[in-house]
């Protein structure tokens, strides 16, 4: 076994490679980019190496850059993780020339998996059945339209190069086949340097399913069953699951030799996957399992495999790496239960599961029923970098029902704030009564739609636990009052609180007064400057009561229309995330109220919230104002703000008369409390 290697990667999969060293006593260098000086995965190795800055091609994938931290450090071994260079046959090679083993297969190997169409090739020269296509070197519009009629449409075009569904398209008619091809191959250029495309059969229903591999190197190759691949976005993994389900024992049969077949093709060393594409469609003719490719590295989804076999695949590499064989011959290898993960991102899926950065303000992971493999911790940045994978949730049961129960129990339990995520998403899907019952396809998203994008409304449980949290937030930031009353008490008079809060895309003021045993509140919408300019009607107020106590660990346990419930609270962009079961919301709390509350000096001075005009002055100098009427009005950013009393006063001056320009900051009135 060696003594110390090198981890070239970041993120969770470097996190993970860790722990197993940790175990096995061999010591770990980490390397990392300016990006990443702080990150988990620096602290989680004995030592760390500084490889140059934020972009990963100036980093991560320099490979000058890694070997340098190899010497320097005296690493006897590289783990590549998956990404970045661990399918680089010129960095297996340069490894093996200054005497470092490679962690993964040979660089013979890694070239000849590299391209899909040359992959292809080797398969069907070894008898391993792929999907009708044509992968020649003639890469013209006339024989690709040629191979697609032969084929039969709808067809798959497929960068051979390609990787994570770019250079990827699915062609439905002859007429559109040039222009699709030609957006492929720009898309690849870019992408892979390599432009070359190889065009398949377009199975409509398939399912995805793979053979987790190990070999030798010396010829020997062994399975660790199958995994099912299939619900995708954007031809990427989302959810994955072990054993595949619903899976006719010949099928799984045909799959999983197929799979050592093509190990024992290249003459496998180490870990790998061996995808196929099953069409239950056309179980009568035998030809209904197709081989797509071999990825030569350790796949995001290993933990699952792991789970139902209770192996260790990072110790099998390391093992093969060091030159000790397989561990463990077929017949010694048993599957228990079955196992999910979940892919959980900074990612919007409501537009399209657009990628999303900023800072973590809030990270629970629970791990009750679950193993997280995360690299990322709470207050850290997800930047535009890298992969913003935040973690995988992997869940695993003696039976498929009690692993998905476990995997949905978890996901209602996940808290992330100051991103967008897709854990509503992954819970919608876990809920799905069609995924429960193993019925999945590649084209699952697009069939649910209805059901997965649903967002349930703000109703008043969640307007309270955003009042209550503003109001436990405003109490901390002032200093707890010895009576334990609400912002605005004063003696003999009604308790009473008042806060901008954001409702159906427009401020809104909220007052809330404190009876012994309720809060209630009146929330009056706040037309925009447009719709007074028209004449518009304001909407009507909406009032309702909850009560309200703190609990645990940031708990807040809360009652409405006799209702029970906990919610939790997170700073999130210019307001707060309200987390209630397995669903959020992200409630804003405009700027108006936040100048009230931070410019509010000894006197009750107001100042402006923000840049705008000053549109109209609602009082006059004197005049008794109670809490929550308008003061002033101010236009900013398109929008009408009125800037409103926090508690009963009299105005005692305006600074500004209407159409005139204020800055941030600006004193607007001098309002002084009523006796």
């Amino acid at each position: 076994m060696f003594n110390k290697i090198l981890i070239a990667n970041r993120g969770e999969i470097a996190v993970r490679v860790a722990r197993t060293a940790r175990r096995l006593g061999v010591r770990t260098v980490a390397v990392y980019s300016d990006a990443d000086a702080g990150a988990p995965h620096v602290r989680a190795c004995d030592e760390a190496v500084h490889i140059g800055p934020a972009a990963a091609a100036k980093s991560y994938l320099s490979t000058d850059k890694i070997l340098d931290a190899v010497k320097r450090t005296g690493a006897q071994a590289v783990h590549p993780g998956y990404g970045f260079l661990s399918e680089n046959a010129a960095f297996a090679e340069v490894l093996e020339a200054a005497g470092i083993a490679f962690i993964g297969p040979t660089a013979k190997t890694i070239r000849a998996m590299g391209s899909k169409s040359a992959a292809k090739d080797l398969m069907e020269a070894a008898g391993v059945p792929t999907t009708p296509g044509y992968q020649g070197t003639d890469q013209s519009v006339a024989t690709f339209k040629r191979e697609a009629k032969r084929i039969g449409y709808p067809v798959l075009l497929k960068a051979t190069a390609g990787g994570g569904g770019k250079g990827m398209r699915m062609v439905g008619r002859e007429s559109d086949l040039e222009d699709a091809l030609k957006s492929a191959q720009r898309e690849a250029k870019s992408a892979f340097g390599d432009d070359r495309f190889l065009i398949e059969k377009y199975v409509a229903r398939a399912r995805h399913v793979e053979v987790q591999i190990f070999g030798d190197g010396q010829g020997d190759v062994v399975h660790m069953f199958e995994r099912d691949c299939s619900v995708q976005r954007r031809h990427q993994k989302i959810i994955e699951e072990a054993p595949a389900p619903n899976l006719a024992a010949a099928i799984r049969e045909k799959l999983l030799r197929a799979g050592v077949e093509a190990g024992k093709a290249v003459n496998y060393r180490g870990a790998g996957t061996v995808e196929f594409l099953y069409d239950p469609g056309s179980e009568t003719d035998g030809d209904n399992v197709y081989f797509m490719e071999m990825n030569t590295r350790l796949q995001v989804e290993h933990p699952i495999s792991e789970a139902i076999t209770g192996l260790d695949f990072v110790e099998w590499q390391l093992r093969i790496a060091a030159g000790e064989g397989l561990p463990l011959a077929q017949d010694e290898i048993t599957e228990h239960g079955h196992a999910f993960e979940a892919r959980l991102y900074a990612e919007n899926p409501d537009q399209n599961f657009a990628p999303s950065i900023g800072t973590l303000t809030m990270l629970r992971l629970p791990e009750d029923d679950a193993r997280i493999d995360s690299g990322v911790e709470e207050g850290q940045d997800v930047t535009p970098y890298y992969d913003p994978m935040i973690a995988k949730i992997i869940t695993h049961g003696p039976s498929r029902d009690i692993a998905l129960a476990r995997l949905r129990a978890t996901l209602s339990q996940t808290r992330i704030a100051g991103v967008e995520t897709n854990v509503q998403f992954l819970h919608a899907l876990a809920a799905d009564p069609d995924f429960a019952a193993g019925k999945v396809s590649t084209q699952y998203i697009d069939a649910h739609e209805a059901t997965l994008f649903r967002r349930p409304p703000v109703d008043a449980r969640v307007l309270s636990a955003a009042l209550y949290a503003r109001h436990l937030q405003c109490r901390a930031d002032c200093g707890t009052d010895p009576w334990e009353a609400l912002t605005g008490f004063r003696l003999n008079r009604p308790q009473k609180a008042v806060y901008w809060i954001d409702h159906d895309g427009a401020p809104a003021l909220a007052t809330l007064y404190r009876r012994e045993d309720a809060i209630d509140v009146t929330l009056e919408p706040n037309a925009s400057a447009a719709a007074r300019r028209e004449g518009a009607a304001a909407a009507p107020a909406i009032e309702f009561s909850f009560t309200g106590e703190r609990g645990t660990d940031g708990a807040m346990l809360l009652t409405v229309d006799g209702a029970t419930f906990t919610a939790f609270a997170a700073p999130h962009a210019d307001g707060a995330r309200i987390f209630i079961g397995a669903d959020h919301w992200d409630v804003a709390f405009p700027n108006p109220l936040a100048g009230i509350a931070a410019h509010h000096s000894s006197e009750g001075s107001l100042t402006a919230p923000m840049p705008g005009v000053v549109t109209l002055l609602s009082a006059k100098p004197g005049e008794a104002i109670a809490a929550g009427e308008a003061l002033l009005v101010m236009e900013a950013m398109k929008m009408e703000h009125a800037i409103k009393a926090p508690y009963d006063g009299v105005i005692k001056a305006y600074r500004f008369a209407p159409g005139d320009q204020v800055k941030d900051g600006d004193l607007l009135v001098e309002f002084e409390e009523s006796a």
